[in-house]
């Protein structure tokens, strides 16, 4: 079963078990899929256009957890929390630092990195092996560091 079938299939059963929360988030993540079919003009999208998807709607949840926490919104804060702990569900297990960095290590040795300068090489041989593993953000940081 693909993981769009699992999200419907899952929107579904929170239907039925009447839960607001879980079924509001995954109408949301159906959505963003649709708009992304329709704007890439395909039928289907695989596994690693889901996870990305799933990733990105994350990635706002935790910035929205971010500025409403600043703004003292603790109500809206905690209704994002809840939503980013549904879809993070279906995202893989991050990664932790120390396997960050040997998987970025071990990019720099097949991409033939050296410097700042060759980043950009970088990036485009090492995301599609940690897409929904680690945040972007993380991984530049990484990056980075390994290659002053």
């Amino acid at each position: 079963m693909s993981l769009a079938e699992q999200i419907e299939k899952d929107v579904i059963t929170a239907m039925k078990a009447k839960d607001v929360v879980r079924v509001s988030t995954l109408r949301m993540l159906k959505s963003a899929l649709g708009n992304y079919l329709i704007q890439a003009k395909k039928d289907r999208a695989d596994d690693s256009e889901v996870l990305g998807l799933i990733a990105k709607q994350a990635k706002q949840r935790r910035e929205s957890i971010e500025s409403f926490e600043k703004a003292g919104r603790t109500d809206l804060a905690g209704k994002e929390k809840s939503e980013l702990a549904i879809l993070e569900a279906y995202l893989p297990r991050q990664l932790s630092d120390d396997e960050l960095r040997a998987a970025v290590q071990s990019a720099i040795v097949a991409s033939g990195a050296h410097g700042p300068s060759d980043i950009g090489k970088l990036m485009k041989n090492l995301m599609p092996s940690i897409q929904g593993k680690a945040d972007g953000k993380r991984v530049q940081e990484v990056v980075r560091s390994l290659l002053k």
